[in-house]
């Protein structure tokens, strides 16, 4: 079709598609992965910590045991092999789960698609975080959802505003789909929430009848002890728990899963089928020997101990070079510090000066369903050296007080 613009396909789109738009990280990739510009937008894992050798030598014998098998097609659900070691995971955080109740799925992204597919009709409720993850903002919209924020503080979601978000609802006539909720080390607030909080959305959510979908991929990256343990291990009926291997083994495996009750499982199953026919055989037979013949938990352990330092890094850095009216979280583990800039700054007008200054995050903007978020950031620890991170914070800790600097300026205060 010699000529055909991108104009000429408009009118065949679906409507879910006009809604969809490119996230605030992937609008940086290209930007902030050029050599010269420290990146603290990221939220890679740092998998050149892992052990190519001992890897090398598991995909030998992998090819070599069931090479065939590998790359052949498989069940819907998965590998049950893989189920019943992927229980075994769970097990070390409190969760009681049976493999046949696992749906594996291609990276825990893939099951938010799955579960917004089976729950969510145009212009319905999810509750979630204010701020949320931006992959699970990205699943809503694609659903034509409406999302509606909850607040959150140092100890995560705050109970009172989800009771208040329900009652309010309730007014309307209407009801929410599901709670979603990053309640340990949250993407991007690092924040944690509190064991007594826990209990009480708990009650809440039982209370009103409301479903909590848990997203858990950061939990094992604990700097401070053990974490609480997830809401699934404390009820198994209304809660539906996401988890991933992407940040205990390798996020290019794409290697997650859904613990779900029969019901859902059993339509998760054939939204599996629907999109992917079932998840990659070689993805899930090398995840297999890697939780079953390798030394996965020291593993974690090198993962943790790495991040804790970068994170000491960025702490550190931020508390020399930030100016005064900037704030932060402190992370007990997880991959993200958020950032509070001193009054009046928006942190996406200020990011192409960040960048033409050689240093680029993710603008809190990112992270709300309703534009909101100008005011703060997201700053990633785990992929870039301390030193990388020490010289990233210094510039942007010199574009900040630039900006503040002007914004004083012109309001006349000293």
């Amino acid at each position: 079709m010699s000529g055909t613009t991108l104009d000429d396909y408009t009118g065949r789109y679906a409507t879910r598609v006009h809604g969809m738009a490119q996230s605030e990280i992937r609008a940086l990739f290209s930007v902030a992965n050029r050599p010269e510009v420290v990146s603290l937008a990221g939220g890679n894992p740092f998998t050149a910590a892992l052990p190519f050798d001992d890897l090398k030598e598991m995909f030998d014998k992998l090819f070599s045991d069931s090479g065939a098998k590998s790359l052949m097609y498989c069940g819907g659900q998965g590998d049950p092999a893989l189920r019943e070691a992927i229980t075994e995971v769970l097990d070390l955080t409190g969760i009681s789960a049976s493999a046949d109740d696992l749906v594996l799925t291609t990276g825990a992204q893939q099951g938010l698609d799955l579960l917004a597919r089976t729950f969510l009709d145009p212009g319905d409720i999810v509750l979630a975080e204010g701020p949320t993850y931006v992959g699970a903002l990205g699943v809503f919209q694609a659903a034509q959802a409406d999302v509606r924020h909850l607040p959150m503080d140092e100890d995560g979601l705050v109970p009172a505003g989800l009771e208040e978000a329900l009652k309010g609802l309730r007014k309307e006539g209407r009801e929410a789909k599901f709670l979603y909720t990053v309640p340990t080390f949250q993407n991007p607030t690092g924040v944690t929430l509190s064991e007594e909080r826990r209990e009480e959305i708990l009650r809440i959510a039982e209370r009103h009848g409301l479903l909590v979908i848990e997203d858990d991929p950061y939990s094992m990256i604990s700097f401070e002890g053990e974490p609480p343990a997830p809401l699934r291990a404390r009820v198994d009926r209304g809660v539906i728990y996401l988890g991933t291997v992407s940040k205990i083994f390798a996020a290019g495996l794409r290697l997650g899963w859904v613990l779900a009750p029969p019901a859902v499982r059993d339509k998760l199953l054939l939204a599996v089928e629907a999109s992917i026919l079932c998840p990659s055989s070689l993805t899930q037979e090398a995840t297999r020997r890697f939780l079953t013949e390798m030394e996965w938990r020291q593993q974690v352990k090198v993962f943790t101990t790495l991040y804790q330092e970068r994170r000491d890094a960025l702490l550190g850095a931020l508390g020399d070079y930030m100016p005064e009216g900037a704030t932060w979280t402190r992370p007990g583990g997880g991959m993200f510090v958020w950032l509070d800039l001193p009054e009046g700054l928006n942190s996406k007008d200020m990011l192409p000066r960040a960048l033409s200054e050689r240093v680029a995050y993710v603008p809190g903007t990112g992270f709300y369903a309703d534009g909101d978020g100008a005011a703060h950031m997201r700053l990633n620890f785990s992929f870039p050296t301390a030193e990388d991170i020490r010289e990233g914070v210094r510039r942007l800790g010199g574009v900040i007080a630039a900006e503040k600097q002007l914004r004083d300026a012109f309001t006349g205060e000293n």
